[in-house]
């Protein structure tokens, strides 16, 4: 089909247009192209989960970025030439660009130019709901924003812009910009601390109580097990980032009340002011009693989510909490056949099956820990029962420090302790 022909079917298409976006990576030394082409895919599904859809992905291979256009003059070339033959709406990188980056290949692609960090901000201003988490969120981006201001950035109110809005703005305006900036994060900075000092006062009514914070990568069903324990309504959707905001909800189990929350998932990269911003919101991980690591076992990549888990955890002082892992999505993961059909497979098959022996991995997990890990399926409640047991084990003994005279046919007035969205 032409470009003519293309305008035309867009002029008698009345569906909403669906922006359209490239995805750029580099293949650095100690990194393999499967690896890479799995980051380009947890890319392509954070482009959907803003509303975009990946059609074309470019990777290169490169020690470090070049300084001007992030990829080399020749693949570039090649990234120009696709966005301007399929009328391409943005470029996405998934790697953090320099203030001097984004102004050259916004000046050179004239379209919308995303890196990593500014995708995920995005995604977080359009999921979140509460004050506390949309204060956040702007926060972070207003600080992002700040270095990279370009001729582009004449209205801080709207979205990103494209060609329409490009020129014209000179040096004077830009700094009227950088103040207009500067003060709105001053604002919100300080909207912040009030809304911070009403958050510490609601989790000091909290005490006395255990606490349980679940955590884990984006999109592992965290929402989706809190609904089935609590049984409650909570947003869970597959998408990344579904939550964002905090929520807390009561349990009693065995005569034993605690306070669970479901907090937003970690993701490789996460941008660093973003972690600082939301740390009144991780919170809920810093102060909890323990921690109940939710795991996508159906995922290719699901142990180096754990890593990436565990080491945002260390990050915020809280990798010493007891854990309880809980290996979800047992119904979609390729469980390890039985010995007959193994021996019916070719050692190529084998291998590009990854199928997971559970009783190895619980062997592993009970070495590492006293805790023995939860082997369910969220989604169709199955091994709840397992879930709630080791749940409950690990509260009671987390209680019975708090209250070492508890009597069993006693509970605690719950009516001190408030829900929160």
């Amino acid at each position: 089909m032409s470009k003519h022909s293309r305008k035309l079917a867009k002029l008698v298409d009345n569906s909403p247009k669906v922006e359209t976006a490239v995805l750029v990576a580099l293949i650095h030394q100690n990194e393999t192209e499967v690896l890479v082409h799995e980051h380009l895919d947890e890319l392509a599904f954070l482009t959907e989960t803003l509303g975009a859809k990946a059609v074309h992905r470019f990777t290169q291979s490169m020690d470090k970025p070049d300084p001007r256009t992030f990829v080399g003059s020749g693949k570039f070339e090649d990234i120009r030439s696709y966005i301007e033959h399929f009328e391409v709406d943005m470029v996405i990188f998934d790697e953090d660009l320099s203030p001097s980056q984004v102004k050259i290949l916004e000046n050179e692609l004239k379209i919308k130019v995303y890196d990593r960090s500014m995708l995920i901000l995005d995604i977080f201003l359009n999921r979140a709901q509460s004050a506390q988490a949309k204060t956040q969120v702007e926060l972070a981006r207003f600080q992002y924003l700040l270095p990279r201001l370009t001729r582009m950035w004449t209205h801080l109110e709207r979205q990103r812009g494209g060609t329409a809005t490009r020129g014209g703005a000179g040096e004077k305006e830009i700094e009227t910009d950088k103040r207009d900036i500067r003060r709105k994060i001053d604002i919100l900075k300080e909207k912040l601390k009030k809304i911070e000092k009403q958050g510490q006062t609601q989790r000091k009514s909290r005490e006395g109580i255990v606490r349980v914070a679940l955590v884990g990568y984006t999109n592992v069903g965290k929402s989706t097990l809190m609904n089935l324990l609590t049984k409650e309504n909570i947003l869970a959707e597959n998408k990344l980032f579904a939550t964002v905001d905090s929520t807390v909800r009561k349990v009693v189990l065995e005569n034993i009340p605690f306070l669970i929350s479901d907090t937003v998932g970690f993701i490789r990269k996460l941008p660093t002011h973003l972690i600082e911003s939301f740390k009144s919101t991780l919170s809920e991980i810093e102060e909890a009693d323990l921690l109940v690591h939710v795991v996508d076992i159906a995922h290719p990549g699901y142990q180096d989510q754990i890593t990436v888990v565990n080491q945002t955890l260390s990050e915020m002082g809280a990798g010493d909490k007891p854990v309880i892992m809980v290996f979800n999505k047992i119904d979609i993961a390729p469980k390890m056949p039985s010995e007959e059909k193994l021996m019916e497979m070719s050692e190529f098959e084998v291998e590009q099956a990854n199928f997971i022996d559970f009783d190895k991995l619980e062997e592993s997990y009970v070495k590492k820990s006293a805790i023995n890990p939860v082997f369910m399926a969220a989604e169709d409640g199955t091994n709840i029962e397992g879930f709630r047991t080791a749940i409950i084990a690990e509260v009671k003994k987390i209680h019975k420090k708090m209250y070492p005279h508890y009597l069993d046919d006693e509970v605690l007035d719950l009516s001190q302790y408030p829900e929160e969205d």
